[in-house]
């Protein structure tokens, strides 16, 4: 089993990748193969609405100068798929809202790559507007016929300064428990080949 953690912070080894990290731990300490990837910051195109996806059917997207064709391959090929995301203006920031918008069209228009598949949302804030980009990763999940994982708490952690999240104590247990609701969930529907 793997699952793909793609990070939409500009900030290499900001809050969003120390709680995305968090919850990565209890997937590997369950024998859950895992792979972060960052995106943010680079240069990334919002889709266009071309509706090429639906015409090449190839699992594509038509914008191939950018990362999120890696991103949308390596999320139909794992069982889990983590996106976090900075809460920029009370939303995702422009590099996630780019891989849903892309990623989501090309995996409906492919036939639902992403059907059922295990998804968690991650969203790293300093104070508020965490619920709105928590919502907006979780309707990539729910239009793509994933299961989206729960926790104890939404799956938000508070920070400003790169790693003043892990002061968030309910946050960072709140991430703990998502990596170990993921592992059970994935290993209770995992079915052998």
């Amino acid at each position: 089993m793997k699952v793909i953690a793609i990070n939409g912070s500009p900030r290499k080894d900001g809050n969003t990748t120390h709680l995305l990290r968090a919850v990565l731990t209890e997937l590997e300490n369950e024998g859950i193969e895992t792979e972060l990837m960052h995106i943010g910051g680079r240069n990334i195109h919002g889709c266009t609405a071309c509706m090429k996806c639906w015409e090449n059917l190839d699992k594509k997207c038509i914008i191939d100068n950018d990362i999120i064709n890696e991103c949308i391959a390596k999320m139909a090929e794992a069982d889990g798929i983590i996106i976090g995301s900075p809460t920029y203006f009370t939303d995702v920031n422009a590099e996630i809202k780019a891989l849903i918008d892309r990623a989501g069209f090309v995996g409906l228009a492919n036939g639902g790559l992403f059907t059922r598949k295990v998804g968690a949302a991650v969203v790293a804030v300093r104070r508020g507007g965490a619920i709105q980009a928590f919502d907006t990763i979780n309707h990539l999940f729910g239009i793509s016929n994933m299961i989206t994982v729960g926790s104890s708490y939404w799956n938000i952690g508070i920070g400003l300064e790169p790693g003043e999240v892990e002061k968030d104590e309910e946050g960072m247990a709140t991430m703990k428990n998502l990596g170990q609701n993921m592992a059970w969930l994935l290993k209770k529907i995992q079915t052998p080949d």
